[in-house]
């Protein structure tokens, strides 16, 4: 029975691969057939199909480069000859037809150099899992299934110790035991994850097998590859490179060459669907002996890095909680709890802070009445007990309204309504407020809250103005600015005491008008405009 045989070249590579399926697919997928992960080769690329009598054709799967079959591009379903080549971007497959036994290679299976030559080998990882188990035992050398039970009870000891390590450096500390041990031919490991989800591999770990030099690792994994470990993270691919200086498919990698990286090996860190990080290694000198072992060494390389990875997801999930904790203890301060939770839920605190930008709000300024005068009778532990009761029944009215506290200015609290989140009715949610609190302080003067009766004066503005975190690397404070602000401010000095005032701006935007009535045009300093303010009584 005649065999179609398919001898890859690629740079200088060559693999002999049997098609050992009637309809047999090529392409950059790790789900085709002949996975072939170079440029200039499409994801699903072209098709080889064997007909009822036995021919061989080929079709081009809409490729974007086009499929070749010598000189000649594949438009239609082509026969294919004896030495026929096929061109997919750089890569060649020359043709040839044998009716003798042939070693078949394994399905997803990528051609990878011969002894003599530089090898690279790319893997799905999804098939990686169990290889090195399977390969070893199907061999049935005593030694090798020593081996297999060895390595077995390793990956058992280091899942129980993952399972108990708290920190990302204990898991590290637990996987660079195992590695060092049994792969001889890396000098220098690392762990890389994408903390945040954003794509980005962030520098975790990373060890040299010489102690004695582990300082003169460059903290910043300048001497990583990211183009590969980008690759593997991106494709969920496992790679394993002997001599990439002989390698034509890393011949444009400026980093290699000027890293002097010679030998290297990487694998995504995947749990379940997810992958969220790589394991690479890497070595100065070529790794011959990956000509034969290779394949066996990548498999229980990326056997670990499965188990790994359900350890670094965990120490991920967990550092979020604490994260989110913090975040929002800081937010219980200014915001009411229901603004909390949506915050959080939509991941509005890109690195625990907000952003500044701009909004439409309602800012409101509420300051005791005579606390100069108070103060003077008090002492400073009364005074601060007084204000504390006070701005703890106050912040409940803002808070009910969906209110953000800005900052407590002495006796003055400086709330606004409208951000972080829009809120289209802030003008009318900030004078609820305000009623509410008028209300409450008559209630709580009526039940002697305080040794004296106490007033409010309140004064409301709206408009656009910047809100978000402001200060420095020490110090910030979530806030609001601009002249909607300043204008709210000097509008309080012309407020009855126990009463609310309004601005022109805002008034405009209530939803009923029947509560206020027009105080009159006023000029406040560092304004050039009379504002027309309006008043509300509460009695």
């Amino acid at each position: 029975m005649t065999e179609l045989i398919l001898r890859l070249q690629e740079g200088d590579t060559e693999t002999t691969i049997s098609v050992a399926r009637d309809v047999f697919t090529i392409g950059r997928l790790p789900e085709c057939d002949l996975y072939l992960p170079f440029g200039g080769v499409s994801r699903n690329h072209a098709r080889l199909v064997k007909t009822a009598d036995g021919e061989w054709i080929i079709e081009d799967l809409g490729s974007k480069n086009g499929t070749q079959v010598n000189d000649r591009l594949v438009t239609e379903p082509q026969k294919l000859h004896q030495e026929d080549v096929i061109w997919l971007g750089n890569v060649s497959l020359v043709v040839m037809f044998s009716t003798e036994i042939t070693q078949v290679q394994t399905h997803n299976y990528v051609p990878a150099v011969e002894t003599n030559a530089p090898r690279t080998i790319f893997r799905n990882v999804e098939q990686l899992q169990q290889q090195w188990i399977e390969a070893d035992s199907a061999n049935g050398k005593s030694s090798n299934k020593d081996k297999v039970i060895a390595r077995l009870i390793d990956l058992v000891d280091i899942a129980k110790n993952l399972c108990a390590a708290t920190s990302i450096e204990d898991i590290f500390s637990q996987v660079q035991q195992v590695v060092f041990r049994y792969l001889n031919s890396i000098d220098r490991l690392a762990l890389l994850i994408d903390v945040d989800g954003s794509g980005h591999l962030e520098l975790m770990n990373s060890a040299m097998r010489n102690i004695s030099q582990q300082q003169h690792l460059a903290a910043d994994g300048s001497w990583i590859s990211r183009s590969i470990c980008q690759k593997v993270f991106d494709e969920k691919v496992a790679i394993q490179t002997a001599d990439t200086q002989k390698d034509e498919r890393f011949s444009g990698e400026n980093s290699i060459l000027v890293k002097g990286i010679r030998s290297a090996m990487a694998v995504p860190l995947w749990d379940e669907n997810k992958v969220v990080g790589v394991l690479y290694a890497d070595a100065h000198l070529s790794s011959s002996h990956w000509a034969s072992e290779g394949e066996e060494e990548l498999s229980f390389f990326s056997a670990l890095a499965n188990l790994v990875a359900s350890s670094v997801q965990r120490w991920l999930l967990v550092e979020k909680l604490k994260t989110e904790v913090v975040i929002r203890h800081r937010l219980e301060r200014y915001h009411s709890p229901a603004v909390v939770q949506q915050l959080i839920s939509v991941g509005g605190l890109p690195g625990g802070r907000l952003a500044p930008a701009e909004s439409e709000i309602s800012i409101l300024f509420a300051d005791l009445v005579g606390f100069t005068a108070i103060s003077e009778r008090l002492t400073p532990t009364a005074i601060a007990q007084l204000l504390n009761n006070l701005f703890e029944e106050m912040l409940q009215e803002v808070f009910a309204c969906g209110g953000t506290l800005d900052k407590y200015i002495g006796d003055c609290i400086m709330a606004f309504f409208g951000a972080p989140e829009p809120q289209p009715g802030h003008a009318d949610r900030a004078v609820t407020a305000a009623k509410g609190m008028l209300t409450r302080l008559q209630h709580l003067n009526a039940n002697n809250f305080w040794q004296e009766p106490l007033q409010l004066r309140i004064a409301i503005n709206s408009g656009k103005a910047v809100v978000g975190d402001v200060g420095s690397s020490q110090r910030v404070d979530y806030t609001a600015l601009g002249a909607t602000i300043n204008l709210a401010a000097r509008m309080e000095a012309v407020c009855p005491p126990g009463e609310c005032v309004i601005s022109e701006v805002t008034y405009t935007m209530l939803s009923q008008y029947s509560d206020f009535y027009e105080m009159g045009d006023y000029s406040f300093k560092g304004i050039n405009r009379l504002v027309k303010v309006y008043q509300t009584k509460m009695h």
